[in-house]
């Protein structure tokens, strides 16, 4: 991730980096570029970036990627949020991954529409063109849901 805020913010694009205050002991995370908002939790943490994000593209990382990725997704399937979710699928490193959410679909555990939600890309130009591309779909069933504080 520093990699890839250090070259945004070098293109002059704006970088907000959202940091629980665990990772900020022995500067964990290292230097921020841009803004940085601190934060109590994961979820805290989850929950700003949602509100500030367009989209959500997953690279190449590990259990806590994967977390972020199928939070992300489920919240999409459950009408929370409707923007796209990509993986940059650099080097076929999430070949495996989309195998298995297609057999998943196949074994009737996710519909087709929700597969859709998850679109991958090889390049960052062909992420790019299917984060433009990308028409989100809500399940019909779970449409209707409203989600608000009120709500509860």
């Amino acid at each position: 991730m520093g990699r890839v805020s250090t070259v945004v913010a070098r293109h002059k694009r704006q970088v907000i980096g959202i940091i629980p205050s665990a990772f900020t002991v022995n500067n964990l995370v290292g230097e921020t570029c841009g803004k940085e908002i601190k934060v109590a939790t994961m979820h805290e943490r989850l929950l700003i970036m949602m509100g500030l994000s367009y989209a959500f593209i997953a690279l190449p990382g590990g259990f806590g990627t994967l977390e972020e990725l199928f939070q992300m997704i489920s919240w999409a399937q459950l009408n929370i949020h409707n923007k796209p979710i990509d993986v940059l699928n650099i080097n076929g490193i999430f070949n495996g991954l989309l195998s298995f959410v297609d057999h998943a679909v196949e074994q009737k555990f996710i519909t087709q529409r929700a597969r859709k939600i998850l679109i991958s890309a090889t390049t960052a130009d062909g992420l790019v063109d299917k984060l433009q591309a990308f028409r989100f779909e809500p399940d019909l069933a779970l449409f209707q849901l409203k989600w608000s504080p009120s709500s509860s």
